[in-house]
């Protein structure tokens, strides 16, 4: 009997190897192959200039956002992750939903505050080995009125203090 012991977690790193798109050539990879290797995007937006944002996420357990541009002629110029402190001190109070959905895609979650009557997008993400949540309020005319980014301590494990 062969005992295949090995064969799962090969198959879990293989899944997972191609989800940030490394493997992708810009200049060369076209949209399908995009599809083809990191699987269906969660957000899909197109930008004036004919330029295609796909939006690959992992929710509802997920702490990256890739991003992969996809240009008019249909051909990859570029895949980065988007959930990083950089593009979070790009946040300012006063920028409009369209923005902020095109800088980070689409919310793992969307809540209501109705005393306030805000809308609140959810993004966990990771800083090195460190779980983060950012949540970004929204007024109803979809303005951005706040940032709350801290430590995700819902995610800790249980007893750790």
């Amino acid at each position: 009997m062969i005992r295949m012991w090995w064969l799962p977690t090969a198959l879990l790193v293989a899944g997972c190897a191609s989800y940030d798109g490394h493997t992708l050539v810009p200049g060369k990879a076209s949209a399908a192959e995009v599809k083809a290797l990191m699987g269906v995007p969660a957000l899909e937006l197109k930008r004036p200039n004919g330029d295609t944002l796909l939006y690959f996420t992992h929710y509802p357990s997920g702490r990256e956002i890739f991003v992969a541009v996809i240009r008019a002629d249909g051909v990859l110029h570029g895949i980065e992750q988007r959930l990083t402190r950089l593009n979070i001190h790009t946040l300012a109070v006063g920028m409009r939903e369209d923005a902020v959905r095109e800088l980070f895609g689409p919310p793992r979650e969307i809540s209501r505050l109705p005393r306030q009557q805000r809308n609140v997008w959810e993004y966990p993400w990771r800083e090195a080995r460190e779980v983060r949540i950012l949540w970004v309020q929204f007024s109803d005319d979809g303005v951005l009125r706040e940032v709350i980014e801290t430590h995700d301590y819902k995610a800790d494990p249980q007893g750790v203090l």
